[in-house]
């Protein structure tokens, strides 16, 4: 938590710390890669969901190669609604966001970023609200792959990867979030959930502390 002292002060860092917060999360041997949400409609500044996250985009791709170089899967989501749930009253979430209506099926917005790499062996994701476990087959699946840890890519940092962070860990898995890999509108929401993940949920880290853990995995999945 020491490294987050120069936003939010030492006085906050000392109360998060009495309260046992930001202890180390649990690493397992089986991890899986879970972008969420790296769409046009939210990488792209066009999109009234979107910004410029270029460098995430980067910073996933490499990631997402470590991942396939390590055996590990890779798991995309999306945000994707029918006419019926876009322009309907069906999802309340959308009288709060209304420039989510625009995520809607078939359009560009919710394809994926054309700079990612999506191949058959990865698995795709539909969703309708913020965490990507909410209303998906998104924990049987990480179970039937046999994996104990989620990494957490994507956007919005305040959003939909901490949300679904927060039902990770709540599903039993480990979590780590590569800073490098996630993004938001602004900066300030951005480092706000970035402490909060990192005091409550799981693991804030480098881009190159995330490779290695996965090249690790390699050795301890052959023992």
């Amino acid at each position: 938590m020491a490294e987050y002292s120069q936003h939010w002060g030492d006085s906050t860092e000392s109360v998060y710390k009495k309260a046992g917060f930001g202890s180390s999360a649990r690493r397992g041997s089986r991890a899986a890669i879970v972008v969420v949400d790296l769409t046009r409609g939210f990488t792209e500044p066009e999109y009234p969901s979107g910004s410029d996250l270029t460098d995430v985009v980067s910073a996933t791709a490499s990631l997402c190669a470590s991942a396939r170089a390590a055996r590990v899967p890779v798991i995309y989501t999306t945000i994707s609604y029918t006419p019926a749930e876009a322009d309907g009253t069906a999802i309340p979430w959308l009288d709060k966001a209304t420039g989510m209506r625009t995520l809607r099926e078939g359009s560009e917005a919710v394809e994926f970023d054309p700079r990612l790499t999506v191949t058959d062996e990865d698995h795709i994701i539909v969703k309708k609200g913020a965490s990507a476990f909410f209303g998906t087959h998104l924990a049987s699946l990480l179970v039937g792959l046999g994996c104990d840890t989620v990494v957490v890519c994507g956007a919005t940092t305040s959003g939909c990867v901490r949300a679904t962070a927060v039902d990770a860990v709540q599903s039993g898995f480990g979590v780590l979030v590569p800073r490098n890999c996630v993004g938001d509108r602004a900066a300030g929401p951005h480092e706000a959930n970035l402490f909060d993940i990192e005091a409550k949920y799981g693991d804030v880290v480098d881009l190159s502390e995330a490779v290695a853990y996965l090249e690790s995995t390699v050795a301890a999945r052959a023992r």
